[in-house]
This record gives C-alpha cells, structure tokens and sequence, in this order.
C-alpha cells in the first residue's frame, strides 16, 4: 500500500474527526463543587476521623474547593497542603492502583506513613489493606496518567 502526503493528512483528520479526544478528569476527585465529598482532610490526622468541612472556612487548591471544619484546620492545610491532601486527588486508592479512576466515601480512609488514602467504600478499602505497600506502588506507577483515561 503507498501512502501519499495528501492519503496520511485525510487519514489523520478522518480519525481525529471520528475519535474527538475525551477531556481528563479533573486532577482532584470532588462531588457537589467541593473536594472529597466536602469533608476536612486535616481532620483525619487531627482528629482521626472524616469530619464534614464548611463553607464559612474554604479555599481554592488545584482547581477544586476545599472545606474546612475551622480557621485552624485550613490554616494547616493552607501552610502545606501535600501533607494533608488525600493521594490521587482524593479517588480511590485501590482503583488507581488497578489503572482507573473511582469516587470515594469518607468513611473509607487509611492514613499510611503520614498520608491519607480514601478508597471507594469500606469493603474495597479491605481489598487495598491486603497489600497496601503493593497498591501504593501500583497507585504511584498509574498516577496521574489514569486521569486521561
């Protein structure tokens, strides 16, 4: 088969115009406008459970709003978010770790070596306690490339 210039520029732009590229997925996982469902991730170290976060304490991080339960909590997170943000932008551990993307509940969580996981609900946080130091590394490999899937 000979390809022409002309045959390879119609090919490209029948198949760009066939298979239009799909946007990816905002880098921080969030549900009615606020990230992680709206609950406060300093509160998970702090108080070592999912605490819902408010508007009255909010800011701007990474295209998504977070929410806090107090002045104290978003100061934290304002001084170093890293240290609080949930990893893989708040989806599911075990699905980033499987190649993809999944919501996430709050009550789903695990903080491993200073840092919070969130994972679709409790019975897969089960399946990524199996082996978390193999899902971390799965997670790490697949991050963030599983966004544009």
């Amino acid at each position: 088969m000979h390809f022409t210039r002309r045959s390879l520029v119609a090919t490209f732009i029948a198949t760009t115009v066939a298979f239009p590229a799909f946007a990816a997925k905002p880098a921080v996982f969030s549900r009615n406008g606020a990230a992680i469902n709206g609950y406060d991730p300093v509160a998970y170290f702090t108080k070592s459970s999912p605490q819902k976060g408010s508007l009255d304490h909010s800011l701007n991080w990474q295209g998504a709003v977070w929410l806090f339960q107090s002045a104290e909590n978003k100061a934290l997170f304002e001084a170093t978010p890293e240290k609080y943000a949930p990893q893989y932008g708040g989806y599911c551990a075990y699905a980033v770790s499987k190649g993809a993307t999944a919501k996430t509940e709050p009550d789903a969580w695990a903080i491993r070596d200073g840092k919070l996981y969130l994972n679709y609900n409790t019975e897969v946080r089960s399946l990524w306690k199996l082996d978390v130091p193999g899902n971390i590394s799965k997670a790490n490999a697949n991050w963030p490339a599983v966004l544009d899937r």
